[in-house]
């Protein structure tokens, strides 16, 4: 079934969830917390793919920050610079472990857990699918996508899914470049 797009995040609102998390009470609430955020609006990593990253599946290659995500939809994402230094620095707080706690992947609710930690009531609520949607957003704008579907007359996505699956499959180092690495 096609999937909806939540709507995304602002960029003020995602400035405003990583000071929060920043400001929470313990490294590893403050940890977690910037994990999830990072991996969502980075990296549009969603659902029970946030169970299985470890710290050592967030890497720097290419110029850039990639995460390796496992699971029905494995993958490499290239990490959008702006979440970097918080990411990078989750990994390495995490190491061998998962990135957002947690003794095994198969614990449920682990993204409502840290999401409850945001209790300023000026923030919206916090939503993996509303962070996924924002990366969407920003890769989108990044990579010139507007402007390419409007040059084209397309206004479906089914289009240009048939169009890339078409097309040979991008470079690692293609990939980075694009969200913001460098090589």
């Amino acid at each position: 079934p096609r999937e909806r797009a939540k709507l995304p995040y602002s960029e003020a609102e995602i400035g405003l969830f990583l000071a929060a998390a920043q400001a929470l009470s313990t490294p590893s609430r403050r940890m977690h917390a910037s994990a999830l955020i990072c991996l969502g609006a980075g990296a549009g990593v969603i659902g029970s793919e946030l169970r299985h990253i470890r710290g050592v599946d967030v890497s720097r290659r290419c110029g850039g920050l990639l995460v390796k995500v496992s699971g029905k939809r494995a993958r490499i994402v290239p990490v959008l610079s702006r979440f970097h230094e918080p990411l990078a620095a989750a990994a390495a707080f995490a190491g061998q472990g998962l990135i957002l706690g947690g003794s095994g992947p198969q614990r449920k609710n682990l993204t409502c857990e840290i999401t409850a930690l945001f209790k300023d009531r000026a923030l919206p609520r916090l939503e993996a699918g509303r962070l996924r949607s924002s990366w969407l957003q920003q890769a989108a704008k990044q990579i010139g996508l507007p402007t390419f579907m409007a040059a084209a007359g397309v206004c479906c996505s089914q289009r240009l899914g048939d169009i890339a699956s078409q097309l040979p499959p991008a470079s690692e180092q293609e990939m980075v470049a694009l969200l913001g690495g460098s090589s």
